[in-house]
Formats: C-alpha cells, structure tokens, sequence
C-alpha cells in the first residue's frame, strides 16, 4: 500500500481543525471545508491536508482534482441488504390502493421477504448481497451496517447474519451486523407471539453470540409488530449477552419506540416518521441518536421525519438509506442527501454531515470515518468538476462521483 496526494482539490470537505465525534443541532451546518487543498495518503490512512500552498512536493502516487470536490464516504448505518428477492409487486399493489399495513396483514411485506429467504441457498444469497455492496460502494458508501429480520427462524437468522460475516470477510469497507430477529412475528405464530419471542431470547440470540455473529441487537418497534414490553424485554436479554441496542422505531405511529430505545441506551433509534414533542424532548436527554430513513417515507408515500425540528432542538441527526426490498430498494446515498434538503428542510452542510461523520457515530465508527483526520481510514471519493457543494443534493439524478478511493487505493467504479 502506497502513498496517494491529491492536488488542486476545489473543496476538500469534512477537512478537520480538531477531531469531532459527531455533531448536533446548530453545529450540524458548520462543515469544515478548505477550498484549492491538498490531501496525502499513506498505508491505507489520511496523513495530512491542507492549503495546497503548504502542499509536499511528492508522493508515490499523485492525482489531480482541480475543479472537483473530495468528500469521506457516506456512512450508511442501516439498510437491509441481504434478502433473497425484490418486491416489485406490493409496488403495484400499493399504485392499486394497499397500504403497507394491508400488505403486512395479508402476508406479505417482511413476511414474504422471510418465505423466500427460507428457501434461498446461503451461497445464492451471499452472491446477490456481495452485488449490491458494489453497488452501494459505486455510490460513494464506504462503511455500512446491515440487519439480519428477513429469516425470522434460528436457522434462517443465522444464515442471514452468516451471509453477513462473509461480506465482512471480503469487503474492502467496514460493516456491522445487526441481529433482528424481532422484524416481525412470522404467520406461524401469529396466535403465540410469546413463544417466537422465547425463541428469540432463548435460543437465536444465544447462538447469535456464541457464533460472534453480531455487534447489535434491532427490534421493530412499532403499531402491529412488537411492543414497548416485548421490546424492552428483548433488548434487556441482548444486553446480558453484550450486544448493544438499536431500534427500528415509529415508522407508522408514535409506538413508544423512541423511549423504550432510549431506556435501553440504544446507539440510534431508526425511522421515526412518526414522531412528537415528547419523543424530541426524550432524545435531547439522551445519548441515542436519531437516524431518518428518507427514501422510505419517499417510497411509501409517507409523512417525512421533521428533521429541522429535531435539529432545532439541538440533535445529531442521522441520514441512511434503510435499503431493502420492500420500502427502500436503493442504496443510493446521494439521493437520500437530496431528498433530506428537498423533504426535510436540511441545509446541504447539514445533510452531509448526517450522511457522513454522524453516520460513522450510529456505528461507532467516527474515530475511523466520517470526515478527514490523520489516522482516520482514507475511504473517500472525488466528484466529477461541479460549481458548489449544494450541487450534489441539487442535481438529484445525477452520478456526481468520477473516482472512489478505499483504504487510500483507487477502487474500480462498477
């Protein structure tokens, strides 16, 4: 691994002055920025950077970016990107009228998604999820977290959550995994959610640990899935096996999910579509972070989180993609960047930091990725030549990335 210095870069954006774990509320708009920069990279890692007036003279590598932006690489802290089919058909069943509940109630949704994982080979599923994280990698994502929930079985959590390890195995970005057994109750124990809930505790999370399997434990909070009893219960249970608490948290009502997360010293609470004062005041005596899920509200047609409220009131919000089969299937950060300025009222800065050094801190990664430090991890990509920042969330239908750079290598766009 050899030296990398990128010359003339327009922007260099996320360019530390002193090493931030996240930031919050009105700080969300202060992005650092140095404009005509320079950037060296050695053995995998950034070194320095800089006005290209204090530029070195040579590296063993050198790359022009005059006229471009260089940006570190989304973080994507939630997404659901093993799964063994699309869903293409709810599609059309909510054109013709169905809400995503109607489906559920039906069997479909995260039901069907966990019937057809069931009887998918893991090695089938492991090809179609490597696909899609070079796919999501060509977007500019360069870590991200992934949930298991589409098995809803001991034996197809695992296969699930074992696909993941071997993505760990061969990625060339960092991944979490994400036990979430608790997705949905499955139609065979519809009239006894208490025994898959035994289940989940007594024997998947125990061989989820024992296998080194994941590194938190999600549960589906909200109206016709788990609730606030059965999450703190379960949650409670991870926690004695060490895995730390995230949330999949009032999509589709004020569930108390936000709470029960918070209770439970979740890392986020994720979605929260739905979303009051209470929640908002809740959070801000927290530690846990907000993450919103944009593209999902933008696919289901509904309400958006009120993220300038909650940046208003002094939060760390977070932007990911939720990419999955049947909500989100898109892992293009970029748009969710877009869609939090056009929907939700983010400035551009605050967008980015969202999807950049705050999404690095909903996976405990911000001493790693998120923004440029020395010693960080050099995953990061340069744009094509644009006249601002703003443009990237502006110019929603375009690919704005012309080189992606892991791990201080040039990675081959796919």
């Amino acid at each position: 691994m050899s030296s990398l210095l990128i010359r003339n870069i327009a922007c260099l954006v996320q360019a530390e002055t002193s090493a931030r774990p996240f930031v919050r509320g009105a700080e969300m708009a202060q992005l650092p920025q140095i404009n005509n920069a320079f950037l060296l990279m050695d053995q995998g890692r950034i070194v320095s950077y800089g006005p290209m007036s204090d530029c070195p003279e040579r590296a063993i590598s050198t790359m022009d970016a005059t006229g471009r932006f260089v940006l570190p690489s989304w973080c994507d802290s939630h997404t659901h990107i093993v799964f063994a089919a699309a869903r293409e058909q709810e599609f059309t069943d909510r054109i013709k009228g169905l809400s995503y509940e109607d489906i559920a109630r039906r069997g479909g949704g995260i039901l069907n998604s966990a019937r057809r994982l069931r009887e998918t080979p893991e090695d089938v599923l492991f090809d179609s999820a490597w696909q899609r994280l070079e796919e999501i990698i060509g977007y500019g994502t360069g870590a991200v977290e992934i949930k298991s929930g589409y098995g809803l079985s001991l034996e197809s959590e695992l296969k699930m959550l074992r696909v993941v390890r071997r993505l760990k195995e061969k990625s060339p970005i960092p991944i979490k995994s994400t036990f979430l057994g608790a997705h949905a109750i499955p139609a065979e124990y519809k009239e006894n959610r208490h025994l898959y809930i035994e289940i989940i505790i007594k024997e998947m999370l125990p061989r989820v640990v024992e296998e080194g399997l994941a590194d938190y434990c999600d549960v589906f909070c909200d109206d016709g899935f788990f609730t606030v009893a059965e999450t703190d219960r379960i949650l409670k249970a991870a926690a004695q096996y060490g895995l730390k608490a995230k949330i999949h948290a009032n999509e589709l009502a004020c569930s108390g999910g936000v709470q029960v997360g918070i209770a439970n010293r979740a890392i986020s609470v994720d979605h929260l579509e739905r979303i009051g004062t209470a929640e908002i005041m809740a959070l801000q005596a927290s530690d846990t972070f907000p993450t919103l899920l944009p593209s999902c509200a933008f696919f289901l047609g509904i309400p958006y989180a009120p993220a300038r409220q909650m940046i208003d009131a002094g939060l760390p919000v977070v932007l990911a993609t939720d990419y999955n089969p049947g909500s989100s299937p898109s892992g293009r950060m970029s748009f969710v960047v877009s869609l939090a300025c056009i929907k939700m009222n983010m400035l551009p800065e605050e967008a980015i930091q969202a999807a950049t050094l705050n999404g690095a801190r909903a996976m405990e990664l911000e001493n790693e990725l998120g923004s440029f430090w020395p010693g960080k991890r050099a995953n990061l990509f340069i744009t094509k030549p644009m006249p601002s920042l703003a443009y990237i969330p502006y110019a929603f239908g375009s690919d704005l990335i012309e080189s992606i750079i892991l791990n201080g290598v040039i990675y081959p766009k796919q």
